[in-house]
């Protein structure tokens, strides 16, 4: 059972879509500021987008989700039936990112195995989620999903390939690749360049995924033996694969055997990429809160955390604490969670919970200096966690608690691009 495999990849029609026009960056970024998606929509001006057939999360609790997701429906099937893609079939994509810094993000586009994949406490499947799944959140992802004639991912995939022999050795083939898409990204995406991977390249990546599995690099690399093997691991997207899978898990119900093992929902479209790819920068997910007084929200945690400390004395987790004109440092001993994240989240919905208020998750500490400068808000900045740990930690620990980490800053999430249809 292969987990990473080719898939049917479309492509807009150059000659019918202007692709910095069409491409927009992941649902679930720039979540408290609106006025970002309401800049996409003036630059997307009415051709053809995958704005029009995505959900942005900035908008789900506005009150129109129903009327918004039969608008992105009837967008998705008019696209189709209009001919507006290229289809490449059991086909994989190398491409490359140049950042805003100027660095350059390698990764493959193809489809991952759901069932090879599971997001449970306790997973040992070769797909497994880095960060905790919230369940609350699938259902309203599942509702955007399920009667989609199309995907298109955000989802990026993780191989701890330390020797490079995977993405890399596409990477040294690149110009004996067919191109197939070179532009610039809109609103501070840079630029992204795509090119046709051949047969030999799709061979070789896959036979380099199988090797990932070999028992005794396994055993060098982790110290594991027991249990099945941690291949690949959600980087970025974890609920969007999540709900990927529970859609999966629910069409196959009314499947044979046989139908199980071609139907399109069975994968998902995401982008592979190498842990250690050197641009490849993690960056912790900070939290805001809204709807709340910060000198109380100050107090209680003090009183949750009663060795924390403004001043350093020898260990704890360090937090950034902004509002106002204020900021500050704060040292947390006494934690039962390993990540800072884990330590703050905690306290955070259990003040949530006897107080109300409500919390976002941000991506760069300057949005959340700029968000908790308005009254009634305070914001928590994080240190992030070192790559390396991340597969050993999964092994070991289980998944990381939600929210932890990001792949770089929002402008580098992954762009909608490519699609593929998951509707027989």
């Amino acid at each position: 059972m292969d987990i990473f495999r080719p898939a049917d990849i479309l492509l807009p029609d150059q000659n019918k879509c202007d692709l910095s026009k069409w491409s927009v960056i992941a649902c679930d970024q720039y979540t408290s500021e609106p006025g970002y998606w309401e800049k996409a929509a003036e630059i997307a001006d009415g051709a053809p987008s995958a704005l029009n057939i995505i959900f942005p999360e900035a908008f789900l609790d506005k009150g129109d989700e129903a009327e918004r997701i039969e608008k992105i429906n009837k967008t998705m099937r008019r696209y189709i039936e209009d001919g507006l893609f290229e289809e490449y079939k059991n086909s994989m994509i190398y491409v490359e990112r140049k950042q805003y810094n100027g660095k350059v993000r390698r990764g493959i586009v193809g489809a991952v195995d759901l069932e090879c994949y599971d997001y449970s406490v306790g997973s040992e499947s070769q797909i497994r989620a880095t960060e905790g799944t919230i369940l609350s959140r699938i259902p309203p992802r599942k509702r955007i999903r399920e009667n989609a004639s199309l995907e298109m991912p955000h989802i990026i995939m993780l191989i701890d390939d330390r020797e490079k022999s995977v993405v890399e050795s596409v990477a040294e083939r690149r110009d004996d690749l067919k191109k197939l898409y070179d532009f610039d990204l809109m609103l501070g995406g840079g630029h992204i360049s795509g090119w046709l991977i051949d047969k030999k390249g799709i061979e070789d990546v896959m036979d380099g995924i199988s090797a990932l599995g070999d028992s005794e690099l396994y055993r060098k690399k982790y110290g594991a033996d027991g249990g099945g093997k941690l291949i690949m691991a959600v980087g970025d997207g974890n609920h969007s694969l999540a709900t990927a899978k529970a859609c999966w898990e629910d069409i196959k119900k009314g499947l044979t055997e046989d139908e199980k093992k071609t139907h399109p929902a069975r994968y998902a479209l995401v982008e592979l990429m190498n842990l250690h790819d050197p641009t490849l920068e993690f960056e912790a997910i900070h939290r805001v809160m809204f709807d709340v007084d910060p000198e109380a929200v100050m107090a209680a945690l003090k009183e949750y955390y009663p060795q924390a400390s403004e001043e350093f004395r020898g260990g704890g987790q360090r937090v950034t604490v902004v509002y106002g004109h204020t900021e500050k440092k704060l040292y947390i001993k006494g934690s039962e969670c390993s990540v800072s994240a884990g330590t703050i989240q905690q306290f955070i919905d259990d003040y949530i919970e006897k107080h109300g208020g409500s919390v976002d998750y941000i991506h760069g500490g300057r949005v959340v200096r700029m968000l908790a400068f308005e009254p009634n808000r305070i914001g928590f900045i994080l240190d992030g966690i070192r790559k390396n740990e991340l597969f050993e930690g999964v092994i070991h620990e289980g998944a990381l608690p939600r929210k932890t980490f990001s792949m770089g800053e929002a402008a580098d999430k992954r762009y909608y691009l490519e699609a593929r249809k998951i509707k027989k």
